[in-house]
């Protein structure tokens, strides 16, 4: 019996595979990573710094034990050349692999954006394990951080290294903070929390140039400004990583395409986590990975199941200023109402009929989310 391959180690990876184990401890499954193959939370590596952890610290569970405890092949530090469907073969730099199925859990990749000036090598984005402990050598011998995105891993790190004692600067072409998941009432209560921290914010701009200065590097903005510091962070966002399954010849559109089975274009090849569109929507949080997880493992057993997503709200980890999201589509119906403000702002976003289709909780706010949640599960 030719085994399941599931491609990548993050949480969708071992997810379904942790849950088809509670259902079936005999089919084969093997595992293929690029990297080393451990265990660890990767929305830690946007807050682990104030928490004084290393790469090595962030690890939950080694490669060999997650093996061991799952009864799995890895193959680590394995690279994917091909995949062809038509054999059902995986073309890799460890051989040539049969599968009876195959999961397509590649994640996403950093977005870059082109940059001009000498200086523009240097900018970093942490990804993985192995970007955070080239990040946490970097921080060794710098005071100032710039950081390139307002969004949500963006507000993460400038809390976190804020929070560290570090000089940071943020810089987002939008308006203000978490301008794709919430109204303007809601971010701008996170600038004064963060400002308070050291936090220079700089709207309505973008980096047009990093260039090498005598201590570190001069940023140059769109509107003529400059920014001395030391370090350079892009967090401007993620791209799923379509490549392999574009060149197999699955359908893609901004993910790869699954249906509520996860389940590609090819009936043996799945999908889940960042590189997935379910829906027409890429969902790379985790109760959403967690809950495909879940549901992919039951038809890789043989089951006939679908997946449904319950409400499943969103908690960004700014300590200066707690939030929670249940966020909804950019093109969603509905008008948002504050519901009440002190310490922070409670909005709900409602529809036609006046059901509460999202919300934004901030500051003494954020413990709501669990009643907020209840409200949009009963519409």
């Amino acid at each position: 019996m030719n085994p399941i391959i599931v491609l990548g180690s993050g949480l969708a990876s071992y997810t379904v595979i942790r849950e088809l184990r509670k259902l079936n401890r005999d089919i084969p499954i093997t595992l293929v990573s690029r990297d080393g193959g451990d265990y660890y939370s990767k929305p830690m590596l946007s807050n682990a710094f104030a928490q004084n952890k290393d790469a090595t610290s962030l690890v939950l569970t080694p490669a060999a034990n997650m093996a061991k405890q799952l009864n799995i092949n890895l193959l680590a530090h394995t690279e994917v050349r091909a995949i062809h469907p038509v054999l059902k073969q995986l073309e890799t730099t460890a051989g040539t692999l049969q599968y009876d199925k195959l999961v397509l859990a590649l994640g996403a990749d950093p977005i870059r954006i082109p940059m001009q000036g000498d200086g523009a090598e240097a900018i970093m984005s942490v990804n993985d394990l192995a970007d955070y402990a080239k990040l946490r050598e970097a921080l060794v011998t710098v005071q100032s951080i710039a950081i390139m995105g307002g969004g949500l891993i963006g507000c993460e790190f400038a809390d976190d290294f804020a929070a560290a004692g570090y000089a940071v600067t943020v810089i987002d072409p939008g308006a203000y903070p978490l301008a794709s998941l919430m109204p303007e009432q809601a971010g701008k209560q996170l600038l004064e929390p963060l400002k308070k921290l050291g936090v220079k914010w700089y709207f309505g701009t973008s980096v047009q140039r990093v260039d090498k200065a005598s201590t570190g590097y001069t940023l140059t903005l769109a509107d003529g400004r400059t920014i001395p510091t030391d370090l350079v962070l892009s967090a401007v966002g993620l791209r799923p990583r379509t490549q392999l399954a574009r060149e197999t010849g699955i359908t893609v559109n901004r993910g790869i395409v699954v249906n509520e089975r996860l389940c590609s274009s090819d009936d043996a090849i799945y999908a889940l986590g960042d590189c997935a569109e379910i829906e027409g929507k890429v969902l790379p949080f985790i109760l959403p990975i967690m809950h495909a997880g879940r549901t992919l493992a039951r038809v890789l057993n043989g089951e006939e199941t679908t997946v449904k997503f319950p409400a499943m709200p969103v908690v960004v980890k700014t300590p200066a200023h707690p939030i929670a999201i249940s966020p909804v589509a950019r093109d969603a119906v509905g008008t948002w109402q504050v519901l009440a403000t002190g310490q922070g702002i409670k909005m709900g976003i409602f529809d036609t009929l006046n059901n509460l289709t999202g919300f934004v909780l901030t500051g003494e706010y954020a413990g709501e989310r669990n009643a907020m949640t209840k409200l949009l599960s009963v519409n």
